[in-house]
């Protein structure tokens, strides 16, 4: 049958179509979605994209998301306890060094077992390529992000709003598959959470008996201490 939201539906040729016309002046283009594949873990991506290579898209453009901790590669920062802020430091070249592997990105991006020609490829075999280029695999995952057709990620990636901006990820018009989703009521909840010991809530009260008896702003401080007195 005839297309319905085409010209060849009313017989209109495309040129005269307003809609046609419009995009036309605007320079709109069509945007292919990309599919934003989630999971639980990052063990299930490297199980997922091992079933990926079985299929008939084993080739398409794809990148898998994750965090420092299974991707950072330099010899002091993959041993910190806090990769992140020491990732950060040496970007920001606050003591006068920076990260070579960093520099080296687009030896990873520009690799022929990453582009579309070859297989579907996990983690460990960026972080191994990673490696032996001396590039970083965090980074250039984020870069592969830009023209894939698929990215692979946990869950919260998708879910937290500070996650999603870090990562420059944009979900609007694109296509999201959540793995097990009876698992988003805890990730998104998770998300939205944190913890603090008993120890910091005494130190938060303190100080802010210190506020409330010199008399400052009182009317902030004082709904705040009782809710630490009440969780102690």
């Amino acid at each position: 049958g005839p297309c319905t939201e085409c010209s060849c539906s009313s017989g209109k040729e495309a040129d005269k179509d307003p809609s046609h016309t419009k995009k036309k002046e605007k320079g709109d283009q069509l945007c292919v979605p990309k599919i934003f594949f989630g999971t639980r873990t990052h063990k299930q991506i490297t199980q997922i994209s091992r079933e990926l290579k079985r299929t008939a898209y084993s080739c398409v453009p794809m990148s898998i998301l994750s965090s420092r901790d299974y991707t950072c590669i330099h010899p002091v920062v993959s041993n910190s306890s806090n990769r992140n802020e020491m990732c950060v430091e040496l970007l920001e070249g606050k003591h006068g060094r920076s990260c070579s592997y960093y520099h080296g990105v687009h030896k990873l991006t520009e690799h022929h077992a990453l582009q579309p020609v070859c297989q579907a490829w996990d983690i460990e075999d960026l972080v191994s390529l990673g490696r032996k280029l001396r590039a970083c695999p965090y980074f250039a995952a984020r870069e592969l992000m830009v023209g894939a057709d698929i990215v692979f990620c946990p869950y919260n990636y998708l879910l937290d709003p500070q996650i999603r901006d870090s990562m420059d990820i944009k979900l609007k018009d694109q296509v999201v598959i959540l793995d097990e989703a009876h698992n988003i009521e805890d990730c998104a909840r998770e998300s939205v959470s944190f913890g603090v010991t008993e120890s910091q809530l005494r130190a938060a009260r303190e100080e802010l008996d210190v506020m409330v008896n010199n008399s400052i702003r009182q009317e902030h401080h004082e709904p705040l201490r009782a809710v630490c007195c009440s969780l102690i």
